[in-house]
């Protein structure tokens, strides 16, 4: 220590050091000579400044953002003058053996001015669509939609080859009726559930004709898929979706175009649920005919049916419905309640919100609609098609306890099989679950297949 003390370098670098100590206790002599109030406010200064830099950010303003929506008050409880049992078929169904659930929670509605529209005269510069910030100084973004667009959609056929091939199906073939499911999955989603989906659908209708639209069973493989169907007799098609030509001279025609140029933002549910939302309501606006799920079991004949929607629950103490849904729809060529949708659904667009554009969509705009004579449809009660609703989907596919529960199960199939002519399987919630010998769906399977010694129900 002492011979770095005398040397040359040793020195200088001690008398730096010292120097440093000086100053440092000269700052805080000055510091603290200083009144505690001037202190204070130096340090609130810095800190106002420091806040300043870090929170302060710059956010863009929408372009052309529409204002908030403003709730909507229904003149009339929903459902309350539109439920039209008039049809002789449906006489006999009662009321107090539906199954209903009573929702605590209902989706909240949104006004929308609407313009007389009976005559249909469409106008695409008559629809503004609400628009977000473009995508188009998001060059990825905007390329990764279109690409999903193209992963759904047609390539390699034209607008003439859909059409030609939808109209081939239904002029050669005696269509009665014209059913119509979309499938926007891989062809490995493809299982035995959606088969036998189909297989109950051509037990109750022989003489059907069946569109899947779908890019993916529009393949060799999805041929191969459905060659047993048409071994036997049974006309089914599948065809890769043409957006152009089935949304033209509607408002999905300017919703999709804006979709295409970034100027409608997708959201994050998956685009392909959400275009299969407004694809069955185009495509039974054009061709009118039967949309069903692929997780929709058929009972019988739906042959008496025409411009029906289903409701999926009811209020107990009304004994209205309070929420109707798309998974089955009946409805004739150009149905002006078909136009209300897909107009709804081209102005009041989110793919952020489930259930928004899909079930929500035809119960908010039905709920607006005060007599709703002019539209000529008709609501059936939740037995038509959701005898059980999504929560308790479990009941339909358990094995009796004991003999207490057994009896429930024996009287409860009797009354879907009475009253129903459709079973939502509610594939989100019960794609996993396994069918136990003896339930109710266990039942339904032996009532409606084709193929019956061909495969395990007990994997649907």
């Amino acid at each position: 220590m002492l011979e770095f003390e005398n040397s040359k370098l040793g020195r200088p670098l001690l008398n730096f050091v010292q120097q440093l100590r000086d100053v440092k206790r000269a700052v805080f002599a000055f510091l603290l000579c200083l009144p505690t109030s001037l202190l204070a406010l130096l340090l609130l200064t810095l800190l106002a400044y420091n806040g300043f830099y870090v929170f302060s950010i710059h956010l863009p303003f929408l372009a052309n953002s529409p204002p908030d929506h403003a709730p909507f008050s229904p003149e009339i409880h929903a459902g309350e003058s539109l439920l039209n049992w008039s049809t002789p078929s449906l006489k006999k169904i009662s009321s107090s053996v539906m199954y209903v659930v009573k929702e605590e929670n209902a989706p909240l509605l949104f006004k929308t001015h609407w313009p007389d529209f009976r005559k249909h005269n469409f106008s695409s510069t008559t629809l503004s669509i609400p628009k977000y910030a473009s995508n188009q100084k998001q060059p990825r973004k905007l390329k990764r939609l279109k690409r999903k667009i193209r992963n759904l959609s047609s390539e390699s056929q034209s607008t003439t080859q859909f059409s030609s091939r939808i109209k081939e199906l239904f002029s050669s073939s005696k269509c009665k009726p014209r059913f119509f499911m979309t499938w926007i999955s891989s062809l490995d989603s493809f299982s035995e559930r959606e088969m036998f989906a189909v297989e109950s659908l051509f037990k109750s209708h022989r003489n059907a004709c069946l569109v899947i639209v779908s890019k993916t069973m529009d393949s060799k493989r999805g041929s191969e898929i459905l060659k047993p169907f048409q071994e036997m007799g049974f006309k089914v098609m599948a065809i890769s979706p043409d957006f152009d030509y089935i949304f033209k001279n509607t408002h999905a025609e300017a919703w999709f175009n804006g979709l295409k140029k970034g100027n409608v933002n997708p959201g994050e549910i998956s685009l392909g649920q959400n275009l299969s939302n407004l694809l069955r309501l185009a495509l039974l606006y054009k061709f009118g005919g039967i949309y069903i799920d692929t997780d929709v079991l058929i009972l019988k004949s739906f042959s008496n049916l025409r411009n029906v929607i289903g409701a999926q629950t009811m209020d107990l103490k009304t004994g209205n419905w309070s929420r109707l849904n798309n998974a089955v729809l009946v409805f004739d060529k150009n149905h002006p309640l078909l136009f209300k949708f897909i107009e709804e659904f081209a102005l009041t667009f989110d793919g952020n919100k489930w259930g928004h554009n899909g079930p929500y969509l035809v119960s908010r705009v039905v709920s607006r609609l005060s007599g709703g004579k002019e539209f000529n449809f008709t609501i059936l009660p939740p037995s038509a098609f959701y005898p059980v609703d999504w929560s308790r989907i479990q009941s339909f596919f358990r094995a009796p306890l004991d003999e207490l529960h057994s009896k429930w199960l024996v009287g409860k199939l009797r009354r879907v099989r009475s009253q129903g002519f459709a079973v939502h399987l509610w594939n989100r919630q019960s794609k996993m679950m396994e069918i136990e010998k003896g339930s109710i769906i266990d039942q339904i399977l032996v009532d409606c297949c084709i193929f019956c010694n061909s495969s395990s129900s007990s994997s649907l």
